[in-house]
């Protein structure tokens, strides 16, 4: 068994999960681009539904630890925090765009997978936003907003590349997999923080708005 085959089978799985579909995609397709026997992909995942599982609970582990680090630094202020937490939540899904692209179609799907994600990942994350949202109206860096519609507009934000990779390629010629493209998305997302969200008012600790 080669030493990088769980790596192996993970890469096509990604590449072939993206491209084909999860529904169109077949253990053999997986074992053939992996360059691995079948036995190798039930040794390390069982079947292609712990392949899908995997895949989806490596991306938001991943994800979340992002935001465990970064969070700390909301003592440094909500707008600096935000700004940095976007910024690496940015770069790890450029860095993974076809694992993003993917994750984020198969979410869109009502199934036991997506569902469980929704009661760990997705409420953790939640919580993140939230908190730094609350703590920006407290200390009077962020106007008050609705936090569920916040969250929507930034989620849509950090999303959207990913979950619309051939719109931006086919309709605005746009190209999602380009350091560019990055540089300059970031750009916009922080102007969204500063012109949406944030006011030019003293810090000071105020009421929280939720």
């Amino acid at each position: 068994m080669k030493k990088n085959a769980k790596d192996e089978i993970i890469r096509a799985a990604i590449i072939l999960f993206n491209s084909k579909g999860y529904s169109g995609t077949s253990i053999r397709d997986i074992a053939k681009l992996a360059k691995v026997n079948t036995a190798t992909i039930a040794y390390y995942f069982d079947n292609k539904a712990g392949l899908l599982e995997y895949c989806i609970t490596h991306f938001f582990e991943q994800y979340i630890r992002i935001m465990d680090e970064v969070f700390p630094s909301i003592d440094k202020g909500a707008r600096t925090c935000l700004k940095q937490m976007v910024t690496e939540l940015l770069q790890f899904q450029f860095d993974n765009i076809q694992l993003a692209s993917f994750v984020y179609r198969e979410m869109s799907v009502n199934t036991q997978v997506s569902r469980e994600v929704m009661a760990t990942y997705s409420l953790k994350e939640k919580y993140y936003f939230q908190q730094i949202f609350e703590r920006g109206f407290e200390w009077n860096e962020f106007r008050p907003h609705s936090i569920p519609y916040l969250i929507i507009q930034l989620k849509a934000l950090l999303m959207m590349p990913f979950t619309n990779a051939i719109y931006l390629r086919e309709v605005l010629y746009i190209f999602p997999n380009e350091n560019f493209f990055v540089q300059k998305y970031l750009k916009d997302i922080h102007l969204w923080i500063d012109r949406t969200l944030c006011t030019d008012l003293p810090l000071k600790k105020g009421a929280i708005v939720k």
